[in-house]
Parts: structure tokens; C-alpha cells; sequence
């Protein structure tokens, strides 16, 4: 998912809420079946009043998500794992991480923690049901919520990646056998077999004529079988970039321009010699550097009036990668902060200096470069 899935609506605890676009979709999807329903329940209730309680149910239970989310995202952040942002669409949430938790622990309290959450808001939501029986705008709201949170708690403990109880099997897994890549594999083959599983009684639903109880399980198994899929390949991104640093893989030309030039001489530098980043440099200094992402940020007819030092990211919200961090972590960085390339740095202890530029291009030349060799040996030895 991109680092800027949709709309940021706010920030809790620092972390981004984005609105994707498919969530409207699911809003109004609900919104009408509660208004529906709180109309054959409560035909005392005036249109306005079943559309009133219908929307705000729907927040509500948008708002118990996002907690099911928070939930995950406090524990990662407990054990300093980075929560890059968390994504509402039109399945539920998605809390995004910077990286893989270090230990299996880590792993199953980060997955158990979202549906510990949402089976509290079910209690909370069912507790308030009971503690004002006679108000029926609390009755329709409080069972409402209070069973839809213990089916998002219950689904997703269901042992599938990417659900939470997929997650949890792979910890589990992980912690006996020490083994992440096997206890990855599992609980993607476990992953796989569910949305199998929901794409084939969907279908079987919509052959029978249910359309309405047919599509959403269909569409559900149709995104955990991608999301399962994507488990797998990044594993695969995991094995391949084992082993490898960034001196490994950096180039050592660094191409440099002047921040005195203007957007128009640096499009042409770009278009003339295919680089996309450039370190910039003013009386032979170093002040930071220039690429092709910059350059759009300007329009096209003021790159005439405009220098390169006036767009640049400067040197000091510059990110540094050093010559002997591991890729795989590297690539992860690229991709948390939705950049393309990277300046080496190192330390001789005389002081930092450039040693190379590093890409996601050229990361990606690497995997695929291992990927056919790897074919290749395997055909070999048939």
C-alpha cells in the first residue's frame, strides 16, 4: 500500500489516519442496511430518526476499528516498531509497520492485541445495552456495535494471513520451529486456503440467487488471496537480499550539479543523462540534493525561474544509509519514507563523506539478477 493511501482525516498518538477511497463505499453500504434495519425494529421511529441512529452507528463502528488498529499499533510501538500510518477501506483497517517484530513474542502480541480490543469494545457497547434497557436509540446502537465487534474480533482470528489470527499462527509457529521463513509459508498457505474457501461460497451464495450474502464474502476472499500472495512474494524479496549491505549494491559514481542552475538546465541534465538524482553542490560544498520528484513539484512553466537550491532537499532532512547496513533494512527505509534513492555515508573518523548512491532501481536489479541465477541453478540440477 502507498505511503499516502488516501485522505488524512487526523493523527492519534502521532500516527496518520488515511480515509481510502473504497471506504465511502462500505459507509453507505452500511449506513443503508442499518437504516433498513432499525426500520423493520423500530417503525415507531420517524425516516429522519432511523437515518440519524443508521449514520451514527456507522461512525461508531468506523471509530471501533480504527481502536482495533490502535490496538496493534501501541503494542508495535511498545517493542519501538515504527507505525507508518493506518488505512481505512472498504474491508476494515490496516495498521502499516515499518518493519517485521524481531521475535516470535512480539509477533503474537501485536496480532492478539487487535482482537483483545475489539472484543472489549464489544463488551462496553453490549455493557451500555444493558445498563439503559429502556432507551431504544442505545439498544439499536449498543447490539449493533456490540455484536459487530465481537464478528471483526472473531473473523479475524480466523489462521490465515493477512488476518490477525494468521499472524498469530505464524508466531506460534515461528517460536517453535525458530523458523520465520517456514512459519511465513504456513500461514500464507493457511491464508490462501481461507479466501479459497470465502470465494467459493461466495460464488455459491450468488448461484443460489443471494446476491446481497454472496458478493461481500466473495470480495472479502478475493482480497485475503492477494493479501496472502503478498505475504509469500515479500518473503521471497526477504531470502533474496539475506546477506547483502549497502556497499554492496551502491554505485560509486555520485553525479553531481550546481544549485546555481535552474529547473529547466536540470531537466535537461536529467533527459541527457537518464540520472534521476543528483547530490547539489555551491562552491564546492555540499548543501543537498536534487531529483526528478522535486522537479515536478514545480510546473513546468516556472522551472526558467526557478534554481535547483530553491527546490533541493537540503542536506540536513537528508536520510543517510552507511555502507554496512544490511538491504533488506535499507529497502525498508526507501520504502517507509516513499523515496527512491539513497546517499552512502561513511566514517573513516576524519569525517563523513559521500562514498555512493544507492537506488531502489538498483536493488531491484539486484533481486532479479538472484531470482534468474537461481532459476538458472535449479534447471541445472534436474
Amino acid at each position: 500500500m502507498p505511503t499516502r493511501p488516501g485522505l488524512l482525516i487526523g493523527r492519534i498518538l502521532g500516527i496518520p489516519i488515511y480515509l481510502h477511497a473504497s471506504w465511502v463505499i462500505a459507509f453507505v453500504l452500511i449506513s443503508f442496511l442499518l437504516e433498513s434495519q432499525f426500520a423493520q425494529q423500530y417503525p415507531q421511529w420517524t425516516s429522519r430518526w432511523h437515518w440519524t441512529v443508521g449514520l451514527a452507528t456507522s461512525v461508531l463502528f468506523f471509530c471501533s476499528v480504527v481502536f482495533h488498529e490502535l490496538c496493534h499499533s501501541v503494542v508495535a510501538l511498545r517493542y519501538k516498531i515504527r507505525v507508518i500510518s493506518i488505512t481505512l477501506f472498504i474491508f476494515g483497517g490496516l495498521a502499516r509497520i515499518a518493519r517485521d517484530p524481531d521475535k516470535a513474542i512480539q509477533e503474537f502480541n501485536i496480532a492478539v492485541a487487535g482482537p483483545v480490543g475489539s472484543f472489549f469494545l464489544a463488551g462496553l457497547f453490549l455493557g451500555l445495552v444493558w445498563l439503559f434497557p429502556g432507551n431504544q436509540a442505545v439498544t439499536a446502537i449498543g447490539f449493533s456495535l456490540g455484536w459487530s465487534n465481537l464478528l471483526l474480533g472473531g473473523f479475524n482470528l480466523a489462521p490465515g494471513f493477512p488476518l490477525d489470527g494468521g499472524r498469530i499462527l505464524r508466531a506460534v509457529v515461528w517460536g517453535i520451529t525458530k523458523d520465520f521463513s517456514r512459519a511465513t509459508r504456513m500461514a500464507g498457505t493457511s491464508g490462501k486456503l481461507i479466501a479459497y474457501a470465502l470465494i467459493l461460497y461466495g460464488g455459491w451464495r450468488v448461484w443460489q440467487g443471494q446476491w446481497q450474502s454472496g458478493v461481500w464474502p466473495a470480495l472479502i476472499g478475493w482480497f485475503l488471496l492477494n493479501a496472502a500472495q503478498d505475504s509469500v512474494a515479500q518473503l521471497a524479496v526477504r531470502e533474496t537480499l539475506t546477506g547483502l549491505r549497502a556497499a554492496d549494491v551502491m554505485s560509486q559514481e555520485i553525479p553531481t550539479v550546481s544549485g546555481s542552475i535552474s529547473l529547466e538546465d536540470y531537466g535537461r541534465e536529467v533527459l541527457r543523462t537518464g540520472r534521476r538524482c543528483h547530490l547539489v553542490t555551491t562552491d564546492d560544498r555540499f548543501v543537498g540534493m536534487m531529483n526528478t520528484n522535486a522537479l515536478n513539484s514545480v510546473t513546468q512553466d516556472e522551472w526558467a525561474s526557478n534554481s535547483v537550491q530553491a527546490v533541493m532537499i537540503p542536506r540536513e532532512k537528508i536520510l543517510w544509509a552507511a555502507p554496512e547496513e544490511p538491504l533488506l533494512r535499507l529497502l525498508d527505509r526507501l520504502l517507509a519514507s516513499d523515496i527512491n534513492q539513497m546517499p552512502v555515508v561513511s566514517d573513516d573518523g576524519q569525517g563523513s563523506h559521500i562514498v555512493g548512491m544507492i537506488s531502489r532501481d538498483s536493488i531491484l536489479r539486484v533481486m532479479q539478477a538472484r531470482a534468474e541465477l537461481g532459476q538458472a541453478n535449479a534447471a541445472s540440477s534436474r
